[in-house]
């Protein structure tokens, strides 16, 4: 009686095990099928830079700190009050995301 058992358990052991060989073999096919098909789709470019100023090139940046700058140095230089300095920096540091907007934005 044992012996039959055992006899069956290494039967149901060699079934198993070819079984799982044959889904080995399935799965390193489709693999290398997937990979294979992966090779020769076209894909579109990623977009993605990963700098935090993409949109903009470094001379358009440079540019545009320097204008800023130059505004805030014409106007901590040339007018008195103090109110009033304060009032125009708070107008350029408003009105400069809007102007680079308006004439250097790309969406057109």
């Amino acid at each position: 009686m044992s012996k039959e058992r055992a006899l069956r358990r290494a039967e149901r052991q060699a079934a198993a095990e070819s079984a799982r060989a044959a889904r080995e073999r399935a799965t390193r096919r489709r693999a290398r099928r997937r990979a294979a098909l992966r090779r020769l789709t076209p894909r579109l470019p990623d977009r993605r830079t990963g700098k935090m100023f993409a949109r903009r090139s470094r001379a358009e940046r440079t540019s545009i700190a320097v204008g800023v700058l130059l505004a805030l140095l014409v106007i901590w230089a040339y007018v008195d009050p103090l109110s009033i300095r304060i009032g125009l920096t708070a107008l350029v540091a408003v009105a400069t995301p809007i102007v680079v907007v308006l004439i250097l934005d790309r969406r057109i």
